[in-house]
């Protein structure tokens, strides 16, 4: 199996293996795929967490209003009268006005915060450090997993504008966010590897070869974006390395300039009767004890 290093711009996301014979229009949207879901969970861990420390969304027309304002307009949040976390609620205001307050308590919120933990470990970019190759089912086990904590804390449910219902759901509107840039259309999705584009009507052993142990690094992106930057030659850390290297350098050709010319002549190297005395067996005397 290939092994594939998707990035998308110079940051990695994850790893994938794909025969080398594989169709590269599967490959791609398999890819995107991943790569969208990935991304669902990284906004639900978000969102979860406010959760956790700040209760259920406010409905749209109460959001960013002061408690003055809701009795001035005479508002009402049915949903948040309704969906009361288990074990009770304590109140911790929202200081973006988002959320309504009614947290839930220490013993639930630490049951969201901990599956939390465990999704963004699954989807964390060091999966690729540690050779970990991400699957649609492993990201969706994480996505169960996140539904499953939020309805033993919520067992009423979530009100329908809440953002991760709506995740749950599918119905997620991410117009106008910065999330939306992130996102990748599977079928407005391309792959790039070492400068050229992977044609979806082609094969993956077109491009690389027919060696199942191939490991290339390929770039994920929207299509109409152009070719991303190729791969630098050398690595940051690589060249990190390099700048110390010479910088140590040239602290010694400083030293070594700064020096006197004669200074060399009180080495042990630079002694003219170092051979007789090796030969005559008196080396290294001393009239003084040690």
């Amino acid at each position: 199996m290939v092994l594939l290093h998707v990035k998308r711009g110079d940051e990695s996301q994850f790893l994938l293996r794909a025969p080398a014979d594989a169709e590269l229009g599967a490959l791609t949207e398999r890819a995107a795929r991943v790569h969208n879901a990935r991304l669902k969970v990284q906004r639900l861990c978000s969102e979860v967490e406010d959760l956790a420390e700040h209760g259920v969304f406010l409905p749209p027309n109460m959001q960013g209003l002061t408690d003055e304002q809701v009795e001035e307009l005479k508002l009402r949040d049915e949903w948040g009268e309704r969906c009361v976390p288990s074990g009770g609620a304590g109140f911790k205001k929202d200081a973006v006005g988002r959320r309504n307050g009614r947290a839930p308590n220490e013993k639930m919120k630490e049951v969201l915060r901990k599956t939390v933990e465990e999704a963004k470990a699954v989807i964390s970019k060091k999966q690729v450090d540690a050779g970990v190759c991400v699957t649609m089912e492993m990201v969706q086990d994480a996505l169960d997993q996140l539904r499953g904590a939020v309805m033993i804390v919520y067992p009423m449910g979530l009100p329908p504008y809440d953002p991760i219902r709506m995740e749950f759901e599918n119905k997620e509107d991410l117009s106008g966010t910065q999330a939306a840039l992130s996102v990748i259309a599977e079928p407005d999705a391309q792959l790039w590897w070492a400068g050229k584009e992977l044609h979806r009507t082609k094969r993956l052993s077109d491009y690389v070869g027919k060696n199942e142990k191939t490991k290339i690094i390929v770039k994920i992106q929207q299509r109409g974006q152009g070719a991303p930057a190729r791969e630098p030659v050398i690595s940051s850390e690589e060249q990190k390395q390099l700048m110390l290297f010479y910088h140590r350098r040239q602290e010694e050709l400083k030293r070594l300039e700064e020096s006197e010319d004669d200074a060399c002549l009180n080495s042990p190297w630079a002694d003219g009767s170092a051979l007789k005395r090796h030969f005559q067996g008196v080396r290294d005397i001393r009239w003084r004890p040690r």
